[in-house]
């Protein structure tokens, strides 16, 4: 009530408003009010003061409320549209779209990923033989925004298996905490977030969200422009044609359905953006045919993957919740010790790819849940698990006292049978 009654005083005239002395005598000289009269003027009266605090409320709200407001309510609400500046662009010249105005209105919306994946080197998956780090360079392209994140589009391969990402614009300003929104490991399509609070203003007036258009659309023979970070220098543009439609393509985690182009696509494209002469996107840049180890040359055969096929992924995805890591302090843990069972393990000795328990510490929670030594951790609250470090970072989101489920390939003989334990995570003791 003090600060209301302030902005009152704060409204106050500052001087007397004076009054003609031949109003004041003609006051004078008037009779009395009738009781009629002097109801009517105190409703009159009440009614000017319920309008003028109204007013002083008003102009009170208007003087603080950028105070009230976060950051996310007042400076990341209106992301432009690159379909907007097309527009901008279509209006104002009669001319076909150049590509060098579609690239001026698209850049923004493609980001560069750097991503940081520890290798293990286990050529026995029973030994480990030390680690080391290793960069890897991917493109993304962003595709929305809700009340706290900005999302991004990418390949799975690009975030697969990494221990840290960070995200490039083409503004030159790069963003060390993006974390893995969601995956889907048989799509080769994953989600990016940045938290808003991460990004400045600047950046945030600059970037923009991509408009996705329809493959279905496309023709062979159509122009279309690809756009990424090529070998990890920078984003790039490279021009060409549909090449083919409805081509089948196996990668190492899955079986894609995929637009052909002779744009090039190389190294670090993974994850970015074919547009088509409307400066829309219609493909997630996934590979190229390389020659290696063939007698044949190949030149010219890029592929992505469809965008009117990837929107309901992309949608699902965009739709879970992001687990930000928990402080190290209230950080929950399995207590086990852990290393990749990778493909190999599974071809020379039968070992389900995944976390392959090595060790674990007496009494833990993963000795408590029942786990035992030579269980494959191949999934935590239903999240795939398919390295070590996916396994660590999962975990690193629930804290001390939560319960989770981890699903197990587990050794029934000479097989391996997939089995849910339930598992309360307990304070560090080992690394798990």
């Amino acid at each position: 009530m003090d600060q209301f009654n302030n902005v009152e005083h704060q409204w106050q005239p500052t001087e007397p408003v004076m009054m003609p002395e031949e109003n004041i005598r003609k006051k004078k000289e008037k009779k009395p009010a009738t009781m009629g009269k002097i109801v009517a003027t105190c409703i009159a009266f009440m009614m000017i003061t319920v309008l003028l605090n109204s007013v002083i409320l008003v102009k009170f709200y208007d003087s603080v409320k950028d105070d009230f407001l976060t950051f996310d309510e007042y400076s990341a609400l209106n992301i432009k549209s690159t379909s907007d500046t097309i527009n901008n662009i279509v209006s104002s010249n009669k001319d076909n779209l150049s590509v060098s105005q579609i690239a001026e209105a698209v850049m923004p919306s493609v980001v560069a990923i750097t991503s940081t994946s520890v290798i293990e080197q286990n050529m026995n998956p029973f030994f480990g033989f030390g680690s080391y780090q290793v960069e890897g360079a991917g493109s993304g392209i962003i595709v929305g925004k809700n009340d706290t994140e900005l999302l991004i589009v990418t390949n799975n391969h690009v975030v697969e298996g990494t221990t840290s990402l960070a995200v490039s614009f083409t503004n030159d300003i790069t963003i060390k905490k993006a974390y893995v929104k969601g995956t889907s490991s048989d799509n080769d399509i994953a989600v990016v977030a940045i938290p808003l609070t991460e990004i400045d203003n600047d950046t945030l007036a600059y970037i923009k969200i991509a408009t996705l258009g329809d493959s279905d659309d496309m023709k062979v023979g159509d122009g279309v422009i690809a756009i990424g970070n090529a070998l990890g220098y920078g984003q790039s543009l490279t021009v060409g044609y549909v090449s083919a439609k409805d081509r089948e393509i196996t990668t190492e985690d899955a079986k894609l359905n995929v637009i052909q182009t002779d744009a090039a696509i190389n190294g670090g494209n993974s994850g970015g953006a074919l547009l088509n002469m409307n400066g829309e996107v219609i493909g997630i840049n996934v590979a190229k045919s390389s020659s290696s180890g063939s007698s044949a040359t190949v030149e010219g055969m890029g592929y992505a993957i469809p965008i009117s096929e990837a929107k309901a992924i992309i949608e699902k995805l965009s739709n879970k919740e992001t687990r930000y890591p928990v402080a190290e302090s209230e950080r929950g843990y399995l207590g086990v010790k852990i290393i990749t069972s990778d493909e190999s393990s599974y071809q020379y000795y039968n070992i389900p790819q995944g976390a392959y328990i090595r060790e674990f510490t007496e009494n833990s929670p993963a000795d408590k849940a029942g786990l035992v030594v030579g269980d494959v951790i191949i999934a935590v609250e239903g999240e795939e698990v398919k390295t070590s470090e996916e396994l660590v970072e999962l975990v690193s989101t629930y804290k001390i006292g939560e319960t989770i489920t981890i699903t197990v390939m587990s050794r029934d003989g000479n097989k391996y049978k997939e089995k849910d334990v339930e598992v309360t995570l307990g304070a560090k003791s080992e690394e798990s």
